[in-house]
């Protein structure tokens, strides 16, 4: 039986007692819940119609969004072109406070860019790194990012902490990491995860853009096989987007003082390592910073969060952008698995796009300002 494993992403995190989340096609579940019933497996039909869900969410869009990018509505998922000019716009409208600029090209040529958000104060200023979308089907992530900047330019003349962050420091956020993969998303499979580069052997498409990072590539939790939802590609850095990422970040890897990569779905913050059971040399800072950040989401709608290195809260997994920013003397350096923990899975609805980055908001300002503080 063919399935596409939601949770966890590969079969090797598979073991007695695991909860797994897998979407099946429909001609196959008549002879899957037999086959569970028979090996005593329990099983809950979570959604049982995807395709009408996912037509529910991307039915509609073509007359709701076009509205000017005055009224745009940050409460919907929008097309990677819809984001793009949503980038210009504010790279136009808010020249004070935004700077837009690409850090090179995808694998299909599209730019990939960056919004630089802070006061030009003064010459020198640390600075947190944020991207989302670098799993194509978590679209969660691309509609924080957007959330995170409408905020930030919002509320920072009436927000103390808020003008403090954009004074102190700057932010480079990059709301969709991989762009091709997000774009086929919404034109052809919505729950496609990799990027789109073509492998001449296998008739497969794509890299794991998270296990393609030169820390412990290719190791544990990734796949040497171009077919699975987890190849880490032919070597580190294969993928253009992530070789484009790992360039600025070395670059700037005296000033970024965090860096902050979010995801779906789990509801966990976690932070390195990912690829050992191992702990970090300034855990006492990080484990507090996670703890903290957890409590300010909670408070919200009292959404609870696990958090903890990722090795052990989630899975073992080499070759992630989290922990490659660590290697890279970046001291902070976070994942956030968005909602939820399975029910809609990659389908979150949109009437839940306000809480989810609402209560994350919090999160991600606690975090920051920790940051702003002298952790010893």
């Amino acid at each position: 039986l063919q399935v596409d494993l939601w949770q966890p992403s590969s079969p090797f995190h598979i073991m007695e007692g695991t909860v797994t989340d897998v979407r099946v096609p429909q001609n196959t579940s008549r002879s899957l819940l037999p086959y569970l019933q028979q090996a005593n497996i329990q099983y809950t039909i979570l959604i049982s119609d995807l395709q009408k869900a996912v037509e529910n969410q991307t039915g509609l869009r073509s007359y709701r969004n076009r509205r000017s990018l005055s009224g745009y509505n940050y409460e919907v998922y929008h097309s990677l072109e819809e984001i793009q000019d949503w980038m210009h716009h504010l790279n136009r409208t808010h020249s004070d406070l935004v700077h837009m600029f690409s850090v090179g090209k995808s694998y299909e040529g599209r730019p990939l860019y960056v919004l630089k958000l802070g006061k030009r104060s003064r010459p020198y200023k640390k600075a947190v790194w944020i991207d989302c979308g670098i799993h194509a089907r978590e679209w969660i992530g691309p509609a924080f990012c957007q959330w995170f900047v409408k905020e930030a330019l919002q509320t920072y003349q009436i927000d103390p902490a808020m003008r403090k962050m954009l004074t102190q420091l700057y932010f480079y956020i990059m709301p969709v990491f991989n762009v091709d993969g997000y774009h086929f998303s919404w034109t052809n499979d919505r729950f496609w995860r990799k990027t789109r580069s073509k492998n001449t052997r296998f008739h497969c498409h794509g890299v794991d853009a998270n296990r393609n990072w030169k820390v412990k590539w290719c190791d544990e939790g990734a796949s040497f096989h171009p077919c699975d939802d987890t190849y880490c590609g032919p070597f580190p850095e294969s993928e253009p987007e992530v070789k484009a990422v790992a360039h600025f970040l070395r670059k700037h890897r005296k000033q970024i003082k965090a860096y902050l990569s979010f995801h779906a779905y789990a509801q966990m913050l976690l932070y390195p390592y990912s690829y050992k059971y191992a702990t970090i040399p300034n855990f006492n800072c990080v484990e507090s910073a996670a703890y903290n950040a957890v409590n300010a989401l909670q408070s919200a709608y009292g959404i609870r969060y696990r958090y903890g290195p990722a090795s052990s809260t989630l899975y073992v997994s080499s070759g992630s952008s989290m922990d490659w920013a660590y290697k890279n003397g970046i001291p902070y350096a976070f994942a956030f698995e968005l909602r939820d923990t399975g029910h809609f899975g990659f389908l979150l609805p949109e009437t839940l796009i306000k809480p989810t980055c609402t209560e994350t908001m919090l999160a991600v300002k606690n975090i920051t300002l920790h940051l702003l503080k002298k952790c010893h």
